[in-house]
């Protein structure tokens, strides 16, 4: 990994109330701390300076931007996290690919596991890898790239990025993934556009969306 250098940029608030703050993340923070004083600047402990009773819920990978909500409160975070964990909450994701990829509708339904040698990286296999399922539906094509919206049904790490690798069209400027000039780019083209979730206290069904930022 390179040298982690988070964004200065102010909070950006979606959404908040007693029970949920919805924040869109920049690219290049951290979800949670890493491991060691330099990678302890993350988007967690920014809401928490703001909302000091902040929860986690759910994560999303340091090159993503876009939705990410947080708990306020236990219960909140045991309702949301069962959400996910049940794959109640739809997601939406925006990316640039390499190339052209078609169909323009289709889904990749291919095993993960973590690439123990190579970790962080994750690794395609049908012996030992858990379920990974994402909906993909072109916007559009671009010279030599496609704008596509990716639909995980399951949350498995880098799960979007080692899909579209699997299918020849690796997500621009990805660090970990991209190799040659699909890697010359500011940053990872992949943005968490939209969420769908039911709120903790009634269950009532909302909407959170980030613009995309690329």
């Amino acid at each position: 990994m390179s040298e982690y250098t988070p964004p200065d940029t102010a909070l950006d608030i979606l959404h908040e109330d007693h029970e949920l703050v919805v924040v869109n993340k920049p690219a290049g923070l951290l979800s949670v701390p890493g491991k060691g004083e330099h990678l302890a600047d993350c988007l967690l402990t920014r809401v928490q300076a703001v909302f000091p009773q902040t929860l986690l819920v759910h994560r999303l990978d340091r090159d993503t931007s876009g939705v990410m909500a947080f708990a306020q409160t236990p219960h909140a975070q045991r309702h949301l996290g069962l959400q996910f964990e049940k794959r109640q909450t739809k997601k939406t994701y925006v990316a640039r690919v390499l190339g052209r990829l078609e169909p323009k509708t289709g889904t990749v339904d291919l095993p993960l596991i973590v690439d123990w040698p190579n970790r962080p990286l994750q690794m395609v296999c049908h012996e030992t890898g858990k379920e990974a399922v994402t909906d993909w539906r072109v916007q559009r094509y671009a010279s030599g790239e496609t704008r596509v919206r990716l639909m995980p049904k399951t949350g498995r790490s880098h799960q979007l990025r080692v899909h579209m690798k699997a299918l020849g069209h690796v997500i621009l400027g990805d660090p970990l993934y991209a190799e040659g000039p699909a890697r010359d780019f500011p940053r990872l083209m992949l943005h968490s556009e939209e969420l769908r979730l039911r709120h903790p206290d009634g269950g009532r069904g909302m909407v959170f969306r980030a613009k995309v930022p690329f």
